[in-house]
């Protein structure tokens, strides 16, 4: 098998490195563009990012046993299945961290307290992960999966609703998303390595793997990094609040505690930017799942009801 000919060859150790370091790079790039007076860095970050990635491309396409085959990216089902998985981690990671840092910072819950809100969205996923696998060959790869992204995109945008309305409609809002995004990961694994030709399955499941920590990867640095630096943006401070109250939420909070009796006023100014700031994130998240949906049912327009997941192909 070429893969297994592939993890022997010593000389993928370059190749390895590469995908490593750009990686790493964008993860720091990332993280660096919201701390102060790091712009300089955050160049640096990006342009080790660019070239690290153009090495990598460059040296895989010249080996007789490629740690990546691209081109296995040319078969349309396979290319959805990737940016599902990408997609959908997104989606789980980057809602679960904002929602149990809301909670906690702005409605006072505890971290369990606000890890059980977020297990909503297992507890949601978990029918449909079953049955997308189950059923994927009578329903097809375009329904689950973009459809899913589409559920996935409703439910992002009634937990956001659920704010201003009550505790209940956030988590159905969280249940709704779990339901939408466990039906496109039921199914993700079958559209990449069923896609692959057999000889890069291997290599398709690593694909696949890193996908997931991609798009993981990227919620908590680029929304973490979005939401800090909104908040920072836009709080407006009592007078006399120190401007370190601007740095966080939980910096205001440890200022309002030795504040006394501006502390309420703090608090409040606090809690509105953090909030406006959540909503801001909460529709990047979304639009993010709606443009995945769209590009992966185009991809997968041939995969509707009644056809198969896997190419004729493929193995």
């Amino acid at each position: 098998m070429t893969d297994a000919i592939t993890i022997q060859n010593p000389r993928n150790r370059g190749g390895s490195t590469g995908h490593v370091l750009a990686k790493r790079s964008v993860t720091f790039t990332e993280i660096r563009t919201h701390a102060p007076s790091s712009w300089a860095l955050a160049g640096t970050a990006l342009a080790v990012t660019v070239v690290a990635g153009m090495l990598f491309v460059r040296r895989q396409a010249r080996l007789t046993y490629p740690l990546l085959d691209f081109a296995i990216f040319r078969n349309s089902a396979l290319m959805a299945g990737v940016l599902a998985c990408a997609s959908a981690l997104f989606g789980v990671a980057g809602l679960q961290l904002i929602v149990t840092q809301r909670f906690q910072l702005v409605a006072g819950f505890s971290p369990l307290e606000a890890g059980l809100l977020v297990s909503a969205v297992a507890l949601g996923a978990l029918p449909s992960v079953v049955l997308g696998g189950a059923f994927v060959h009578r329903i097809g790869l375009l329904v689950l999966i973009g459809g899913g992204l589409a559920l996935g995109t409703v439910g992002v945008f009634l937990t956001s609703f659920g704010l201003h309305v009550s505790l209940g409609w956030v988590i159905a809002g969280l249940v709704v998303t779990g339901f939408g995004l466990g039906s496109v990961m039921s199914v993700a694994s079958s559209a990449v390595v069923g896609n692959a030709p057999s000889s890069r399955a291997g290599m398709a499941s690593s694909v696949e793997g890193v996908s997931y920590e991609f798009g993981a990867l990227l919620a908590v640095a680029l929304l973490g990094s979005l939401l800090a630096g909104l908040y920072s943006s836009g709080v407006v401070l009592p007078a006399g609040v120190s401007d370190n109250a601007r740095d966080s939420m939980d910096q205001a909070l440890a200022i309002a505690a030795q504040n006394g009796t501006d502390s309420a006023a703090l608090i409040a100014a606090a809690s509105t930017a953090f909030d406006r700031s959540f909503e801001i994130v909460i529709v990047v998240i979304a639009a993010v799942l709606s443009i995945s949906a769209l590009v992966t049912s185009v991809l997968l327009r041939n995969h509707g009801p009644g056809s198969s997941a896997f190419s004729s192909d493929s193995h």
